[in-house]
């Protein structure tokens, strides 16, 4: 069932995906840019239901980076029935002060971005997963798990949309003994065409 659910996601690197050189893959028809209801949906009960046989359970929030993250962590929330938190990329006056922060580079838009998370919504107790569209270098995931962690809460899966295995944030991540979803892995790119499997 999973498999089949996932066969779209990987169609549709294939023939709509974009290699704009320097290691960037171009999505934005259906995951950064624009989206197609159905299969975000089922890239969320992909998540839960991969996430659930790794033995992930009692979670309690799902957490992305705006604003690419939003959208399959949204549906990963829906499909868990618990609250999704995107970390902010700009304060905004509403925010308390004593909020959580990490810094990340960010490798489409150049220069250094923080990740804040305020108290009000992450606590000591929860159990996250942390969401993104992109697992690429693990910097920007990372990031996020050391905010999450200056709450005392445990993050107990990370999961990626696309995963490009050859930027090595697998490896940087895996350390922190945390279970690791992709969906679709790119095993190598160039402009002579996109490799793409099954994660």
């Amino acid at each position: 069932m999973l498999a089949y659910l996932m066969q779209e996601l990987l169609e549709r690197i294939q023939s709509e995906g974009k290699y704009l050189g320097n290691g960037i893959l171009k999505v934005d028809s259906f995951l950064n840019h624009q989206l197609y209801p159905d299969l975000t949906v089922q890239m969320g009960q992909a998540f839960c239901e991969r996430l659930t046989t790794l033995g992930v359970t009692g979670i309690s929030k799902i957490i992305t980076a705006e604003t690419s993250g939003i959208a399959p962590a949204l549906t990963t929330s829906i499909a868990f029935n618990v609250p999704l938190v995107f970390a902010r990329k700009k304060r905004p006056i509403t925010m308390p002060d004593g909020f959580y922060s990490a810094e990340a580079p960010s490798h489409t838009k150049g220069g250094i971005t923080t990740l804040m998370i305020s108290p009000e919504y992450l606590k000591a107790e929860d159990k996250v997963v942390v969401i993104d569209d992109f697992l690429a270098s693990g910097m920007t995931t990372e990031a996020l798990v050391k905010a999450i962690q200056q709450s005392g809460a445990n993050v107990v899966g990370i999961g990626a949309v696309i995963e490009k295995s050859f930027e090595g944030g697998r490896e940087r991540l895996e350390p922190l003994g945390i279970p690791i979803v992709s969906l679709a892995v790119i095993e190598k790119m160039d402009e002579h065409g996109i490799h793409v499997k099954s994660g």
